[in-house]
């Protein structure tokens, strides 16, 4: 086991890794830029060094100053957390040549999952259905407008590096083709430093759907069943829960026995997450894998009694995932849904920095709270406007919804704007009660509450 392990993140996450390690008796290292000096990660941890200034390219994403911390403090391990050096290949790399465990999957695996048409190319040849596109990377508008044909329009470009909804667009007729095709180009390269594209059909009203692996050094794999997480805006998720309300038992099987298969067949290691999109016909296409621990992990936890970021750690330290599961069958009980709490307006989603006055956390049966917030907290302006995850747990669906309504209207936080507001409406909306909803729904949501102003 670990003696020590260095959490390169931040926030919630790096709290919530620090709860595990204290479970497991692992001191922990926290780094932290000079906007984080009065975190609660620095104030939790066992020791605390400051890499740099707070912008993120200056410290967090520094890897010479994590790598340097992680050296002075002499630890066994990194937990790179989510976002950040999560998914960086190069990052793990040097984490080897340092002689320090990267607590996630091996490097070459990351990279694979991380150019998402080799991705792609990987899921079809071990029998997970992709969503109809071009094959390998478009060379040219030429080539874009031969595949759209071939595959029928409406069609989607989107960044073979990307993720978070960059480098993609929608292309519903020959004659937007050159425009669109050419503006992805240019933000792929722009933000991604590679302008490579690949194309899938698009679905017009599609649910997003995904599935929690974890996976051993000796081959073996386990699904740990589907989160929902239909609700988002501008493809950043707002509000996630498990199990899907679409997902049939039958369904749920097949799909995990085909992905257990597929993961051991490329090497995978640790958790991750498999991401499909679900069409009208309730049939799942595979679009992505995040090789890391999700935002949205909690829901899983709840409805499974697996801790996630525990079997990191036991994984990455070389524990069969029999011994991690304690032998036990995976089972899904209950419903659980998690509310991300951003540090935005409601109504306009501008970014709210400052500090918190007044801070009261919800509490009661099946309601559980991830923060790194507290009265006179400062939230700064220079990262991700995550700052709480309220989840709740029921023995349905219903009685999870009644909850987090319940928790939504205790759950003070003052100070700041946050979406606390836009929550407590969408926990009221008939489509999302009656599950009937998909990844337009907020569009639609804003406009109805718009309208009615």
């Amino acid at each position: 086991m670990f003696r020590k392990i260095l959490i390169a993140n931040r926030g919630e996450i790096a709290l919530r890794v620090i709860c595990a390690c204290k479970e497991l008796g692992i001191k922990t290292v926290a780094v932290y830029s000079e906007a984080d000096r009065n975190s609660l990660p620095v104030r939790f941890a066992d020791e605390a060094i400051c890499i740099g200034p707070p912008r993120s390219s200056e410290s967090y994403l520094n890897i010479p100053a994590v790598i340097s911390a992680a050296e002075i403090a002499n630890v066994d391990a990194i937990h790179p957390g989510y976002g950040l050096l999560s998914e960086n290949a190069n990052f793990a790399e040097v984490c080897e040549t340092s002689h320090i465990t990267f607590i996630g999957p091996p490097p070459e695996v990351t990279r694979l999952m991380g150019e998402k048409e080799k991705a792609r190319e990987a899921m079809k040849a071990a029998g997970i259905p992709i969503l109809p596109g071009s094959e390998g990377l478009l060379a040219s508008e030429g080539a874009a407008l031969e595949w759209a044909q071939q595959v029928g329009f409406p069609v989607i470009v989107k960044a073979s590096a990307g993720g978070g909804g960059r480098g993609m667009r929608v292309i519903r007729n020959p004659e937007d083709l050159p425009s669109l095709f050419h503006a992805a180009r240019s933000e792929a390269a722009a933000v991604f430093g590679n302008g490579d594209l690949y194309m899938e059909k698009f679905i017009e009203r599609p649910r997003h759907i995904e599935f929690q692996v974890l996976a051993d050094k000796y081959g073996h794999v386990a699904n740990l069943g589907e989160r929902e997480c239909s609700i988002q805006r501008r493809h950043q998720k707002l509000l996630e829960e498990s199990p899907s309300v679409k997902v049939t038992p039958e369904l749920r099987r097949e799909l995990g026995d085909r992905l257990v298969s597929a993961l051991r067949r490329i090497g995978y290691v640790n958790a991750g997450t498999v991401e499909f999109l679900m069409d009208e016909d309730d049939s799942l296409s595979f679009i992505e894998m995040n090789t890391r621990i999700q935002v949205e992990h909690p829901v899983t936890e709840m409805v499974t009694g697996i801790d996630l970021v525990k079997s990191q750690i036991l994984l990455a330290a070389g524990e069969r995932l029999d011994s991690v599961l304690n032998g036990d069958p995976i089972e899904q009980r209950g419903h659980a849904i998690e509310c991300r709490i951003n540090a935005e307006h409601p109504e306009t989603f501008i970014p709210s920095a400052g500090k918190i006055k007044v801070f009261n956390a919800p509490g009661g049966t099946g309601v559980r709270l991830d923060t790194a917030a507290y009265t006179e907290a400062v939230i700064p302006p220079y990262y991700d406007s995550l700052i709480a995850k309220l989840i709740t747990h029921g023995k349905d669906r219903d009685e999870a919804i009644s909850r987090m309504a319940r928790a939504l209207e205790m759950f003070i936080i003052e100070g700041v704007y946050t979406t606390i507001p836009l929550h407590r409406k969408i926990m009221a909306n008939p489509d999302f009660r009656a599950g009937d909803f998909d990844t337009k729904f907020m569009e639609r949501f804003l406009a109805e509450q718009k309208a009615a102003k």
